[in-house]
């Protein structure tokens, strides 16, 4: 999929947050099942890269919280992304505080394998073997750029956005995705080569 139609797929799904979003802060119970099931596989990716296998227990947490103070909200569908990231965030280090452990590897593969998409079978089958490699790497990542790529790439969020959730200025953000994904690609290529060195 090029970037101009990636953009518009993200307006879309953000739009569509949003009116969910809106309808939700009135009471309407199916609109917040529907933010639900947009923002969930995003942000169960960002902290199973934090607290691996415990991510689903945090999450909830998270989601409690979210919905009680779901009416102090105000934004858009892309806000509230960023918003319920922050929260989510915030209870995954209180999560690794009360552990007294670092975050462990991350455990993404499948929440990202699991997310909808719109390709056909075969672009999802490439896609899926990508991405797998890319999996295999962000555990390897110092936590800075682990997290900025997985807000960035995993939870959908802009510079300024993941920067609000970190507590970071936007350009240390943008460094730190920029240097992670970095590492990915040239992982992914020094794999390639090897493997196209040993198929000779």
């Amino acid at each position: 999929m090029n970037k101009a139609a990636e953009h518009r797929r993200a307006e879309a799904c953000d739009a569509e947050l949003g009116t969910a979003v809106e309808r939700a802060q009135a009471g309407d119970e199916d609109s917040f099942a529907i933010a639900y099931r947009i923002v969930q596989p995003g942000l169960l990716g960002f902290l199973r890269g934090l607290v691996g296998e415990d991510a689903e227990d945090v999450a909830s947490d998270a989601w409690l919280e979210i919905a009680r103070d779901l009416g102090r909200f105000r934004g858009d569908g892309a806000g509230f992304r960023g918003w319920t990231a922050v929260i989510a965030r915030h209870r995954a280090l209180d999560h690794l505080r009360r552990q007294k452990s670092r975050p462990r590897g991350s455990l993404i593969e499948q929440d990202l394998l699991e997310m909808p998409g719109i390709q056909d079978t075969a672009g999802e089958a490439l896609e899926s073997l990508a991405t797998e490699r890319a999996l295999e790497v962000i555990a390897t990542l110092p936590q800075d750029q682990a997290e900025a790529v997985l807000l960035r790439v995993v939870v959908g969020l802009d510079g300024p956005a993941a920067a609000r959730v970190l507590g970071k200025r936007p350009g240390a953000v943008r460094t730190a995705a920029h240097r992670g994904l970095k590492r990915l690609a040239q992982r992914v290529t020094n794999t390639g080569a090897r493997a196209l060195g040993g198929s000779r």
